[in-house]
């Protein structure tokens, strides 16, 4: 449902034009900062949205994944709007259900990508507080090395080896599972779904 203008729109922020992206930033931002400042955020918060959103946005529109049902304007304030929600759940905040976007309004594979994005930023979190030993040895066996090669790799034994793997990971879904972000994330799929 885009329009010819909307087009440009979308090639401008995909060729990373930016006149382009200035002109969507002034006509679009002054909304979202009321949105955000009026629902517990600032003006940082708000910027933070808007760049998430408009990198989210360029990705969907760079694989071509991209499917507007509305107008573009329509379509970014409701990822905006998510975006924030999503914080706000996990920060134990909360913002009145007039102001919820419709799932239907933005589609749930965007929805899910937020989500995704968000546990990829709590692993990494949680990652680098393990030991550079665990790090590495997650590392290898998230690079789909064998425990054989991991083995030939650190030089342990291979029970030592798959023991040690054992209690990094339990290390690291331990601290990941302690954080308030994890259970607001578990709980943001079956508010989606």
């Amino acid at each position: 449902m885009s329009t010819t203008r909307e087009r440009k729109i979308m090639e401008g922020i995909v060729t990373g034009d930016r006149q382009v992206i200035k002109e969507f930033y002034t006509n679009n931002y002054p909304y979202i900062r009321k949105y955000i400042i009026q629902n517990s955020g600032d003006e940082t918060d708000a910027e933070d949205v808007f760049q998430d959103a408009i990198i989210m946005m360029y990705q969907k529109l760079k694989t071509g994944t991209l499917e507007v049902h509305s107008s573009l304007r329509t379509y970014f304030y409701a990822i905006c709007k998510n975006i924030w929600r999503n914080r706000l759940r996990r920060n134990k905040k909360f913002v009145g259900s007039s102001d919820m976007v419709n799932a239907e309004e933005i589609d749930v594979s965007l929805l899910e990508e937020i989500e995704q994005k968000e546990r990829e930023q709590l692993y990494q979190r949680y990652f680098l507080k393990l030991s550079h030993t665990c790090r590495e040895l997650l590392t290898m066996v998230f690079e789909g090395k064998t425990m054989r090669e991991i083995s030939d790799m650190t030089e342990y034994s291979s029970g030592y080896a798959r023991k040690k793997k054992f209690d990094c990971k339990k290390s690291l879904m331990d601290m990941i599972e302690k954080d308030s972000a994890y259970h607001e994330l578990t709980m943001i799929k079956k508010d989606i779904f």
